[in-house]
């Protein structure tokens, strides 16, 4: 007993003067991983919300029994694939059995023809060398001489900044390109070019008779030629036949010319100078613009391969060209109540066409959307369009999966 007490003494006495165990180690708990999400597909694998079809069909359905007009035609696409495309409504409010509108009904574009025709095809010639964008007009056109008009140079052709007056009703006294150039000559400048921006109608006839005296060949044929052919925009055409009339949105009931204009371009100047104008007289399909769309996003180059202009033209040619103003060189950017809506970020571009026709093209998130009314059908006095074109904006920036959106518009 008495060793085992000793015993039991020892151990005690070891056990104190041993050190204390070490304290337990703490481990960091592991960080999450990032889970990497990969991009939804979306709508026809445009990474688009699939709600976005119920959402247009609402909008467009909705717009048409407010009497925006008789019929919309919209075409959007994203990375590089048509997400949706579709035609609403019919051709025309009163005429009996009126066809329905669908992707491949013709509209007359107005002022879209500035884009669609006429830039690009200035793109075109200055990237080839034929056009220099700092000479000015007259050395192209030695009729355009009027002493206070001589420095006006073709940049500012595209900017509307060469003090141009917006437009006149010229089509009352002159026909044809030598009248018109005349009559643009001897009217006076509303400003000092350089000075001020005012959109100009003048602006893009100028830039036609430039382009078509460089190439010997009218603007309809370089279109077709340098355009519309190579991208495979088989129904943009200006002067479309009679053949094909129940394909195109009829627009305004003008008593002048015969009662309702069907076929025929809308806008009077354009009509006076034969239809085919740098500045409007241009008809096309949601699905033609479609294809245009994708090619600007594309870097000039085609869904078929075929390149129009390269890359880098592109992008200096939509970018903005100064600070006190939105536009670029032949389009325009988004401002504060414009058809662009809220989410068309400032290095978005695209254009407007009186008829209620519209297209904008957003390169950060590879991102159009046309719309194609007739707005002006039976008469111009409707501004309903404006909104339709906003909203339908709107939802389709809306519906971009895992992207930002940001109100440029309350910025």
């Amino acid at each position: 007993m008495k060793s085992s007490a000793l015993a039991v003494i020892s151990v005690v006495a070891v056990a104190a003067c041993a050190p204390p165990p070490p304290a337990a180690k703490i481990v960091a708990a592991s960080p999450t991983p990032v889970k990497y999400i990969e991009p939804e597909l979306g709508l026809n694998n445009s990474g688009l919300d699939t709600a976005l079809r119920g959402k247009l069909n609402k909008i467009v359905k909705t717009s048409i029994e407010e009497a925006v007009a008789p019929g919309v035609a919209i075409a959007v696409g994203r990375n590089g694939h048509i997400a949706y495309m579709k035609g609403y409504g019919y051709i025309d409010w009163n005429q009996p059995g009126s066809p329905a509108v669908d992707t491949n009904t013709l509209y007359d574009l107005a002022s879209l023809t500035k884009v669609i025709a006429t830039t690009t095809l200035a793109m075109i010639l200055e990237e080839s060398g034929q056009l220099d964008l700092n000479r000015t007009v007259v050395s192209y056109l030695p009729e355009f001489n009027s002493p206070e008009k001589a420095q006006i140079t073709v940049k500012q052709l595209l900017t509307h900044s060469g003090g141009l007056e917006a437009g006149a009703n010229i089509y009352a006294q002159a026909r044809g390109r030598e009248q018109y150039l005349y009559q643009i000559n001897v009217r006076p400048l509303d400003y000092t070019p350089g000075t001020s921006m005012v959109y100009s109608d003048w602006d893009m006839i100028l830039l036609q008779l430039v382009m078509e005296r460089i190439t010997g060949k009218t603007l309809d044929i370089l279109a077709n030629e340098k355009i519309f052919k190579p991208l495979g925009m088989i129904d943009t055409q200006f002067q479309p036949p009679i053949a094909i009339r129940s394909r195109i949105a009829p627009t305004q009931v003008d008593d002048a010319r015969g009662g309702l204009l069907w076929g025929t371009v809308h806008d009077e100047n354009a009509w006076a100078m034969g239809g085919v104008a740098g500045h409007a007289g241009l008809f096309s399909t949601a699905k033609d613009l479609a294809l245009f769309s994708m090619m600007i996003l594309n870097g000039g180059e085609g869904v078929n391969g075929v390149r129009i202009v390269k890359p880098a033209t592109i992008a200096r040619w939509t970018a903005r060209q100064g600070k006190e103003s939105t536009r670029t060189l032949g389009w325009d950017s988004p401002e504060g109540g414009s058809s662009a809506g809220q989410f068309f970020s400032p290095w978005s571009f695209g254009h407007t066409g009186f008829t209620g026709t519209s297209i904008w093209i957003d390169p950060e998130k590879d991102l159009f959307v046309v719309v194609l009314t007739n707005r002006v059908n039976p008469t111009r006095n409707n501004n309903r369009h404006v909104q339709l074109r906003r909203d339908v904006a709107d939802a389709v920036q809306q519906a971009v999966l895992g992207a930002r959106i940001v109100n440029w518009e309350a910025r």
